[in-house]
């Protein structure tokens, strides 16, 4: 895989990160902050026990809180920032919240994105847009295939449907204004992320720890359902090169969307995470139930796998981190900063071990 970054490539950048005070959003800060690029973030509040508060963020991205259904909101944190490059990583990005909350997933998925295009288109080019979506796009299919990037787009639940909308939309605008002013955008597309500082419900890996904390057993309602899991420094750093191979580009030489996951032959079960990550966390005593009675209230898709053919062709990414790396890391981070490692620190290190991997 090429390296990271192109040499010097994000020094001085002025960089505009959606969704900053996430669990993505922060680590991504902090890799493009390491590179030297001048950072701005619009956002909901930080979660009380999120990455974000706790490697103390707020002077590495400066920015404002913003709701992305509030152009005018929106408006006031960007103010006359101009950003190089944005990344849009704002969502409700939880399943079982969007069937829980559809209005909330739509209005901040698909119109929250409608809005930031128009701020953008508003702003001009030249720019490069990155907008991030989900393997969960794609329509579901009963057969075991690894969905690549021309595949039919769909979605049962609200999550996933409002994400395949944010595709088309973002194609429909990218032919209708946005080229015309010089601002490329394009979609990425990443597997299941796993990795230190995330807390949210309703996710497998907080879900284990809570329960290893003796708060809660784990209550698994589709333990064989395949993931393309991965480290969340792998797409960040694919999100990242295509940003910067875009940017590059005078012509229409890359593809408008790109899977970022792992090998499709790696691919594991719920089941296989957790007992992977068990051992990785010393061994640790695990209460696990499966919890058959919700199965049918929460529908999801049975297997995701992922194609990353295209992102190997066109920009030379390849996943660094497999499956086992992958778990082993996001434990180790969770233990030390359980032991009194600063969350920064722990972050820092591991986003430098990324970098030196081959």
């Amino acid at each position: 895989m090429e390296g990271l970054v192109l040499s010097g490539f994000w020094s001085g950048k002025n960089v505009l990160v959606t969704g900053h005070t996430g669990f993505k959003g922060a680590w991504l800060s902090l890799m493009l902050a390491g590179q030297g690029a001048n950072l701005r973030g619009l956002s909901l509040a930080p979660e009380p026990n999120g990455l974000f508060l706790a490697a103390d963020l707020a002077d590495l991205i400066p920015g404002g809180l913003g709701d992305l259904r509030d152009r005018s909101a929106m408006a006031q944190v960007i103010g006359d920032f101009h950003p190089d490059i944005v990344f849009h990583l704002a969502a409700q990005p939880l399943v079982r919240q969007s069937y829980a909350d559809p209005v909330e997933t739509w209005g901040t998925n698909l119109t929250g994105t409608l809005n930031l295009l128009e701020l953008l288109r508003g702003i001009g080019g030249p720019m490069t847009v990155v907008v991030i979506t989900t393997d969960k796009v794609y329509a579901p299919s009963h057969t075991p295939i690894a969905f690549c990037e021309t595949d039919p787009l769909g979605g049962h639940d609200p999550y996933s449907a409002s994400k395949a909308a944010v595709e088309i939309l973002v194609s429909s605008h990218r032919k209708s204004f946005l080229e015309q002013l010089g601002i490329k955008v394009v979609t990425a597309r990443a597997g299941n992320v796993i990795g230190g500082g995330d807390w949210a419900q309703n996710r497998i890996i907080p879900d284990i720890l809570r329960a290893i904390s003796g708060s809660a057993p784990l209550h698994l309602r589709y333990p064989d359902a395949v993931r393309p899991w991965q480290h969340v420094l792998d797409p960040l750093a694919g999100y990242m090169l295509l940003a910067e191979k875009l940017d590059r580009a005078h012509d229409a030489c890359l593809p408008p969307a790109v899977n970022f996951g792992p090998d499709p032959e790696t691919d594991k079960s719920v089941v296989e995470l957790v007992e992977t990550a068990r051992l990785a966390y010393g061994d640790a005593d695990l209460t696990v139930t499966t919890d058959t009675a919700n199965s049918g209230t929460w529908p999801e898709t049975d297997r995701l796998s992922l194609s990353i053919e295209l992102a190997g062709q066109t920009l030379g990414w390849s996943p660094r981190w497999g499956f086992e790396e992958s778990v082993a890391r996001t434990m180790e981070w969770y233990h030390r900063v359980q032991m009194g490692e600063a969350a920064r620190t722990v972050t820092l290190d591991q986003i430098a071990a990324f970098e030196t991997t081959i």
